[in-house]
C-alpha cells in the first residue's frame, strides 16, 4: 500500500472515530433535551390543574355571591309578608318565596359541586407535585451522568482532532477535497479495500485490470462503480 493511501486509510479511520464521538455527544444531548421536555410537560400539566383549580374557586365565589343575594331576598321577602294585608299580594310574594329557595337550592348544590371538584383538584395537583419533584431528582442525577460522558467525549474529540490536524499536513490539499467529498456521499466511507476482487465498499466485482492495478502501481485508484479509493491489504502493511 502506498503512503498516501496508508495516510487516507488512517484519515478515515480517525474520522469514523470522530462520526461516532459526534454521534454518541448528539445523542446525549439530544437525551438530555428530551428529559428537559418531560419535566416542561409535567410542569405544563400542572400548570393545567392548577388553572382549572383557579375557574372553579372562581365559579364557586360567583355561586356564593348569588347565593348571598338570593338569601338576601327571601329574608326581605319574608319581612314583607308580615306588612301585605291583601290575599292576592300574600300569595305573589309567597311565590316569590318559593321559587327563591328553589334557587338557592340549586346553587347551594353547585357550590358543594365546586368545592368537591376543588378536593379532587387539590389532591390530583399535590400527587403530580409530588411525582414532578422525583422526575426532578432522577433527572437531575441522568444529566450530571450524561454531562460527565460527554465531558470524557469531548476529550476523545480533541485527542483525534490533534491528532487528524497533524495527519492531514502529509496529504495534498486536492486529494484531502476529494476524500471529503467522497465521504459526504458515501456515508462516510471514501477509502476500502479491494479483496478477491471486488470493492468491499459496494461488494461489487472490479474489473480485472483495475485489479491487478492495485498490485502494480502506487498511483490512485478507485472503484469504477462506486468511486470510493481502493487499496490492497498486505502482509507487510504496517497495522495502525
Amino acid at each position: 500500500m502506498g503512503k498516501t493511501m496508508k495516510l487516507l486509510e488512517n484519515l478515515q479511520v480517525i474520522d469514523l472515530k470522530l462520526d461516532a464521538w459526534h454521534g454518541e455527544k448528539n445523542g446525549l444531548l439530544g437525551e438530555t433535551t428530551a428529559l428537559e421536555g418531560q419535566l416542561e410537560t409535567e410542569r405544563g400539566s400542572i400548570a393545567a390543574k392548577q388553572a382549572e383549580m383557579s375557574e372553579v374557586e372562581q365559579g364557586k365565589r360567583e355561586l356564593e355571591e348569588n347565593l348571598a343575594a338570593e338569601t338576601d331576598n327571601i329574608a326581605r321577602s319574608e319581612v314583607r309578608l308580615k306588612d301585605i294585608k291583601t290575599q292576592k299580594e300574600y300569595q305573589a310574594v309567597s311565590k316569590e318565596i318559593s321559587a327563591a329557595k328553589k334557587i338557592t337550592a340549586e346553587l347551594e348544590e353547585q357550590v358543594l359541586q365546586k368545592i368537591s371538584r376543588m378536593d379532587e383538584l387539590r389532591s390530583e395537583i399535590e400527587a403530580m407535585e409530588a411525582n414532578l419533584k422525583l422526575l426532578e431528582e432522577n433527572i437531575s442525577s441522568r444529566k450530571t451522568e450524561i454531562l460527565d460522558k460527554i465531558e470524557k467525549l469531548e476529550e476523545s474529540i480533541h485527542a483525534d482532532v490533534a491528532e487528524r490536524d497533524s495527519m492531514i499536513k502529509g496529504i495534498q490539499p486536492a486529494l484531502l477535497s476529494r476524500y471529503t467529498k467522497l465521504r459526504e456521499r458515501r456515508q462516510g466511507l471514501a477509502v476500502v479495500e479491494a479483496k478477491n476482487g471486488s470493492c468491499l465498499g459496494c461488494n461489487m466485482n472490479l474489473p480485472p485490470q483495475v485489479y491487478n492495478n492495485l498490485f502494480s502501481t502506487e498511483n490512485l485508484i478507485t472503484c469504477p462503480h462506486c468511486q470510493r479509493m481502493l487499496f490492497l491489504r498486505r502482509q507487510d502493511d504496517d497495522i495502525q
